[in-house]
């Protein structure tokens, strides 16, 4: 159930995405982060209120589409920081070349494939431990619409719906395969009709909006701790930058990214918040204060860690 704490909560959450991540892109910027990144902007809601309705122990598979569901789902952002810095102070320790790569099994983050969509048939794969281990975890795998295309969506579906394993599917939806329309290449409007066909749950969701995000999860999970088996739940996103940053998105009309601001999930649920009295505008000030702080100091934190040494190339490396 949605309390006024928990609204605050995730709000704060969504915050503390948008400055990490603004942070981030200035490091990026600076020639700091050897690698590259995929800005979730826009996301903000889906990813955090998605994880605000798991417990510790439940899994995720994330994407590449930002890291607001690794941060809600309770990783350090130093250690997010140190991955894309690419040293000893990331989760990896300096493994993931400056590139999504993470990973915190104590928290629950798993990771994702090395290939986009192949987190589908991992998912399944956990799901299926957790199905032989009696316990009532939950896996949560995110994806983009592109991503929902691949092969490798039908196999993981299709065995999470004919063993009913307790997998939750997430497709972030923002309309855009990198530079190609859902519309040319996906037949039907809403990925949730698939769901029928793998006998198993269909939801459509507002991913702007992290309480109608909250509550349909929360139905998701419950269904899947009780053995009632996967859901597929589509949030329906916008993405307010380019593919990746670099990516001038020349393909998009100004038209479509002034509208999806206007439905920005942060600024919107701030003034929610204050419209329905379970905050206020001097309260919520404090707490952006309070993030700013911290995203500073994970910051300051990160770029003092030191660098991996040829040691390590031969690390988990075994013949």
């Amino acid at each position: 159930m949605l309390s006024d704490e928990l609204k605050v909560g995730i709000y704060r959450t969504m915050y503390q995405v948008q400055q990490w991540e603004k942070q981030l892109l200035r490091f990026l910027d600076d020639g700091q982060v050897s690698g590259f990144y995929h800005a979730g902007r826009g996301h903000e809601a889906l990813e955090v209120a998605s994880m605000a309705a798991l417990r510790a122990e439940d899994y995720l598979l994330y994407d590449h589409r930002g890291c607001g569901h690794m941060i809600a789902k309770g990783m350090d952002m130093v250690s997010l920081y140190g991955d894309f810095l690419g040293n000893l102070k990331g989760s990896t320790g300096g493994l993931g070349a400056g590139i999504v790569h993470i990973a915190d099994p104590a928290k629950g983050v798993l990771g994702q494939s090395g290939t986009l969509g192949g987190g589908h048939v991992l998912a399944a794969g956990v799901g299926l431990s957790i199905k032989l281990r009696g316990t009532d975890q939950v896996v949560v795998n995110f994806f983009g619409d592109g991503a929902a295309n691949r092969g490798t969506f039908h196999e993981g579906a299709n065995v999470a719906g004919a063993w009913k394993l307790p997998v939750i599917f997430i497709v972030q939806n923002n309309g855009w395969a990198i530079s190609t329309p859902q519309s040319a290449v996906t037949a039907v409007e809403s990925f949730a009709e698939r769901a029928g066909a793998y006998g198993m749950r269909g939801v459509s969701v507002d991913g702007m909006d992290p309480f109608a995000v909250y509550d349909a999860v929360e139905e998701a999970v419950a269904v899947a701790r009780e053995c009632g088996g996967p859901t597929l739940l589509e949030g329906r996103v916008v993405r307010f930058r380019g593919h990746f940053e670099g990516d001038p998105g020349s393909y998009r009309t100004e038209e479509e990214l002034i509208e999806g601001r206007r439905h920005d999930p942060i600024v919107s649920t701030r003034s929610r918040l204050i419209g329905e009295g379970t905050s206020t505008d001097t309260e919520l000030r404090e707490i952006e204060m309070s993030v700013d702080s911290e995203v500073a100091s994970a910051a300051r934190v990160a770029l003092g860690g030191e660098m991996p040494g040829r040691e390590r190339l031969t690390q988990g490396l075994y013949a």
